[in-house]
């Protein structure tokens, strides 16, 4: 199966991540939450047509967060967009490699993700109780 990637743009957050989070009932995080206020990522499409994107937040230490993954619940074929996570967090988790990161961290709940991120070699850490953020 062949992907195009590109960097996320300026008009990504409003005109297809938004949508995408509303379509799973997740609630978006805000733009200036995400790494350079929402263009710190990639997008793998089929085509023209975009499939799924995530982000990367570099730290002050060897480790980089590799989070904030969403995919179009309207693309159907789910053996496809499966292929299309899996290439999103390798290439992710290779541009944190490649930038020397030592480590790559993720926070996910969904399973199908869970599965994703497993068959890339990430391991499970402990099991957090709650996600806490507090907006200064």
């Amino acid at each position: 199966m062949i992907f195009n990637l590109r960097p996320l743009i300026e008009s990504d957050y409003e005109d297809i991540l938004l949508g995408w989070w509303k379509s799973w009932r997740f609630p978006a995080p805000p733009k200036d939450f995400l790494p350079d206020n929402g263009t710190g990522g990639i997008m793998v499409l089929d085509g023209d047509t975009p499939v799924c994107a995530g982000f990367l937040y570099t730290t002050n230490s060897k480790v980089i967060w590799v989070d904030w993954i969403v995919s179009s619940i309207e693309y159907k074929d789910k053996d496809k967009r499966k292929d299309a996570l899996t290439l999103l967090l390798s290439t992710l988790t290779n541009i944190a490699k490649n930038t020397g990161a030592e480590y790559t961290y993720a926070l996910v709940k969904n399973k199908s993700l869970i599965n994703a991120y497993t068959s890339l070699g990430y391991t499970s850490g402990d099991s957090y109780q709650k996600e806490l953020i507090k907006k200064l």
